[in-house]
């Protein structure tokens, strides 16, 4: 197997899937600011963990087509991005154009020993992945942390957004640590989600970092 058909494989088996969320459910009303950060997150990666392989790669293809008509990409000499787990808008695709346009592509590797915190590192090739922490593909231990990181665009992914760029995670603040004390302020931050997971209000934290834009398959949304 190749290098990059086992980076592929990674992503393919970090979306996690339950069979049982493969049924078909109505669309999903998420009351702004009525409903906590925890109900947000429970609905939406229910939802989004039903997504069917063909819809995550459909869908994801034209996140990506949107993201690829725009300056900041087009202009971009380095870009921070991340390895999809549990059915996020799937990014891998974008690595060979980095590569091929000798744009530094960056990704964050989990800090042993140190929860919620994360490095930044540069990735050149295929090879430079491995299964990293909670099984989501990171670049290999062995590669050195980029110690000054200052890319012109960042990709964040996330469980909802609205539209004025607060972002809901997790829970565990890795990207929340990273874009307030690694990335510089004239970074333009993207956020890239599926149209249902766009919600009216999420209830934001003094410390939650906004993306400047999200762009879902059928649009960009400028916050």
């Amino acid at each position: 197997m190749t290098a990059k058909a086992q980076v592929l494989t990674m992503v393919r088996l970090s979306r996690v899937r339950r069979e049982k969320l493969c049924l078909r459910k109505p669309a999903l009303k998420i009351p702004g600011n009525k409903t906590s950060k925890d109900e947000i997150r429970r609905t939406l990666l229910e939802k989004r963990l039903a997504l069917k392989p063909n819809e995550v790669r459909g869908q994801s293809e034209k996140v990506l087509s949107r993201l690829r008509t725009l300056p900041a990409w087009r202009d971009a000499s380095g870009v921070l991005l991340y390895m999809p787990v549990k059915n996020e808008v799937d990014v891998s695709p974008l690595l060979p154009d980095l590569w091929a346009g000798g744009v530094r592509a960056l990704i964050p590797r989990c800090r042993p020993g140190r929860p919620g915190e994360m490095d930044i590192v540069r990735v050149e090739r295929y090879e430079d992945i491995c299964p990293g922490a909670y099984g989501i593909p990171e670049p290999n231990p062995a590669l050195p942390a980029v110690a000054a990181c200052a890319p012109d665009l960042a990709l964040i992914p996330g469980i909802a957004f609205d539209r004025s760029g607060a972002r809901l995670g997790f829970g565990g603040g890795y990207f929340d640590r990273l874009l307030a004390s690694r990335i510089p302020q004239k970074t333009v931050l993207i956020g890239l989600a599926y149209a249902f997971q766009v919600v009216e209000k999420i209830p934001a934290d003094p410390w939650d970092v906004r993306v400047h834009a999200v762009i879902t398959p059928g649009e960009i949304l400028w916050t």
